[in-house]
């Protein structure tokens, strides 16, 4: 979901460019975004392809089964797309027609992507809720929210 939209609701040009951005990086690694894939911070995978990029690491992130029959520049260039795709402002994500062209042409120049929206993971904020959550309100499924009076 593209953060102009779950931040404030604004449905954008750009909203489906951010979710192909997400859908071409699950493709290119094999995972969920929804994952958390890195153990010494909590990263889903568009935070997790972003910090390989940085450091210079992005064919770690292809899945192993893709390793063979594709081409490796091939892949990185589909990594580089996708972080283009989920850049945090709309305005720096480019269109539809812009990402099928890049992906289309290899000769096009692709800029460096900036941070993408949404990387780090909620998971550690979703732990540390809880652990409050756990001590003031009850619930067995974590679906309501009870708070404990008594008389």
């Amino acid at each position: 979901m593209a953060p102009e939209y779950a931040m404030n609701g604004v449905v954008s040009m750009k909203a489906d460019v951010f979710s192909f951005g997400v859908l071409l990086l699950e493709i290119v690694s094999g995972r969920k975004n929804s994952s958390c894939y890195d153990e010494e911070r909590p990263l889903n995978l568009v935070g997790h392809a972003w910090q390989l990029w940085k450091e210079g690491k992005a064919s770690e992130l292809m899945e192993a089964a893709l390793d063979g029959p594709c081409p490796e520049n091939e892949l990185l260039r589909c990594i580089h797309v996708g972080l283009l795709c989920v850049q945090d402002q709309a305005v720096d994500r480019p269109t539809m027609a812009d990402v099928v062209s890049m992906l289309r042409n290899e000769s096009e120049f692709l800029p460096a992507p900036k941070q993408p929206a949404f990387f780090i993971s909620v998971a550690a904020e979703e732990q540390q809720g809880s652990e409050n959550k756990s001590e003031n309100h009850c619930s067995i499924n974590d679906v309501t929210i009870s708070v404990m009076k008594a008389r």
